[in-house]
């Protein structure tokens, strides 16, 4: 059976960790609790190699935050107090890095400040949304209820980026084998070819003169080359960085058929069940929009909602400005005016959540059916080319010699 590496705590307070063979983490969990224990992390043992990864990090992962809310919720709901949960989840932790920061986050609280503003003074390594999430939940008294839902929005975030990530593993490596594929044809077998050329004294047709062209440029300037596409990439960044050209590029991706239907759909997912969170923990709704829009990441779609904001200070509601802006998708429109109605907003924005975070992931699996062809379909256009070169130079020369 697979080992696994679980920390704990005793009904007493004090903290355990070690390791343990079961069938899954579900097994181990319920024999931790056989035992009298609370179980606050569960994971595979693992290799040294990582390991020695996690101890090289020096601020907080997404990650890492979540996991730590996850524990902190469950230590809070255990009957610990907040200074006591951080102690113990410090003695849990082996990465440097996090038991600094928990460290500093006991001695805050120890001294009187409110965890929100210990969290705040972290240097930017909690994200302002968080922050406010927790004094939300200080001011309701309802700290661990806040932190259950802050994990499991943080679950889910980083659920929706890693279904997206492990959808374009396979076309980056598609991509990638074509590319080093056409660089071999063209740096190691190409040249064989041109040996034989020069010996036939025969006069290369212009599609063969292109390609041996290419082929020695790759093997005379391949450092040069990687260097180049190394500084695109970097005037690239810095050229988005400039709020006019990043706002620009925002407002034509949109416009793109199949990848602006993808990217509407994803933050239309992000920012209703951001809302959602937001809501659930009390804040008001127009507090809540201010911060769920800070998740937004299209400038189009970010702009529409500063007119949303602007609209419910004006006592417009939600529902009204973002159908004149047509900011969301219909669906979400339509639901969010009869959440608002019904007075269930922040449940009909978790199902509108619910039902694009669905629709996203439909979308990647449409692009990536169209993607993976024309990968294919790129790649054999370009080797056939070079094939066909080399047969019109082969074909040239056995007329000059017949």
């Amino acid at each position: 059976m697979p080992r696994f590496y679980y920390k704990a705590v005793k009904p007493d307070g004090d903290a355990v960790e070690g390791e343990q063979e079961a069938a899954d983490e579900q097994a181990l969990i319920r024999s931790l609790q056989s035992e009298g224990l609370i179980p606050i992390q569960t994971r595979s043992a693992g290799g040294l190699a990582a390991q020695w990864a996690r101890r090289r990090r020096r601020t907080l992962s997404p990650k890492d935050i979540e996991i730590l809310t996850r524990q902190l919720a469950t230590l809070l709901e255990s009957g610990l107090t907040l200074d006591r949960s951080l102690g113990v989840l410090g003695e849990l932790t082996a990465e440097e890095h996090v038991v600094r920061v928990l460290a500093d986050l006991q001695e805050r609280v120890r001294g009187g400040a409110t965890f929100s503003a210990a969290l705040e003074a972290q240097d930017g390594q909690f994200p302002r949304l968080y922050v406010n999430m927790v004094r939300a939940g200080e001011a309701s008294g309802a700290l661990d209820e806040v932190l259950v839902r802050l994990a499991d929005y943080l679950e889910r975030s980083a659920e929706l980026r890693g279904t997206i990530g492990s959808a374009l593993v396979y076309p980056i490596i598609l991509l990638v084998v074509a590319g080093l594929s056409v660089i071999m044809l063209l740096v190691f077998v190409v040249p064989q070819f041109t040996v034989l050329f020069d010996d036939m004294g025969a006069a290369l047709p212009l599609p063969t003169r292109i390609v041996v062209g290419v082929g020695e440029v790759f093997r005379a300037y391949w450092w040069g080359m990687l260097v180049a596409v190394a500084l695109i990439a970097v005037l690239i960044e810095r050229w988005l960085q400039n709020p006019d050209h990043r706002r620009a590029f925002d407002y034509r991706l949109m416009d793109l058929p199949l990848l602006g239907d993808l990217v509407w759909k994803l933050e239309t997912a992000r920012f209703c069940h951001t809302l959602a969170t937001l809501l659930k923990n009390g804040l008001p709704l127009l507090s809540g929009l201010n911060l769920a829009k800070e998740v937004v990441e299209n400038r189009k779609i970010g702009e529409g909602l500063d007119a949303v904001g602007e609209g419910l200070k004006h006592g417009r509601g939600l529902a009204e400005p973002l159908t004149s802006r047509a900011v969301l998708p219909q669906l979400a429109l339509q639901m969010i005016r009869v959440g608002e109605e019904s007075g269930a907003l922040d449940g009909m924005l978790a199902k509108v959540a619910d039902i694009f975070d669905r629709e996203t992931r439909a979308s990647v699996q449409r692009l990536l059916t169209l993607l993976e062809p024309a990968l294919i379909i790129g790649l054999g256009i370009i080797v056939a080319g070079i094939i066909i070169s080399i047969l019109m130079a082969i074909l040239g020369a056995n007329e000059l010699v017949f």
